[in-house]
């Protein structure tokens, strides 16, 4: 998880900690929404991932985070997830392609390709 949150934090400028959330947030949203064996898959490639998520799901669950969450909507809705934790619009892409693309080199293309084609609207972001 160093090595991701190093290089998401260099490609968006977030600080480690709302790097870190935000992954979480994503791969929770991944685990969610996506084919479970290729999610598992990733998550198992990604050392530290499971704590990411556990982490992204508490603190900040209630107010406009809740809210966003519970309208569903998609990546909409993590987007907006996203936003409440400081991520902002012009950071969301790059901390897609990063995550996306170290899940790629640890889990392989063919897991994320399936992932990434099972997430309506996902592609926007990586």
């Amino acid at each position: 998880m160093d090595e991701l949150l190093a290089r998401v934090t260099q490609k968006t400028g977030l600080d480690q900690a709302t790097a870190r959330k935000a992954i979480g947030l994503i791969l929770g949203y991944l685990q969610k929404e996506g084919p479970q064996a290729e999610v598992n898959k990733l998550i198992e490639a990604l050392p530290g991932a499971m704590d990411a998520i556990e982490q992204s799901k508490t603190g900040a669950s209630g107010g406009l985070m809740g809210m966003v969450g519970s309208m569903g909507g998609g990546v909409m809705a993590l987007g907006g997830q996203l936003m409440g934790i400081g991520v902002s619009m012009g950071q969301m892409q790059p901390l897609g392609k990063e995550l996306f693309a170290y899940g790629r080199e640890k889990a392989g293309e063919d897991t994320m390709g399936t992932i990434m084609g099972s997430i309506p609207g996902l592609s926007q972001f990586v």
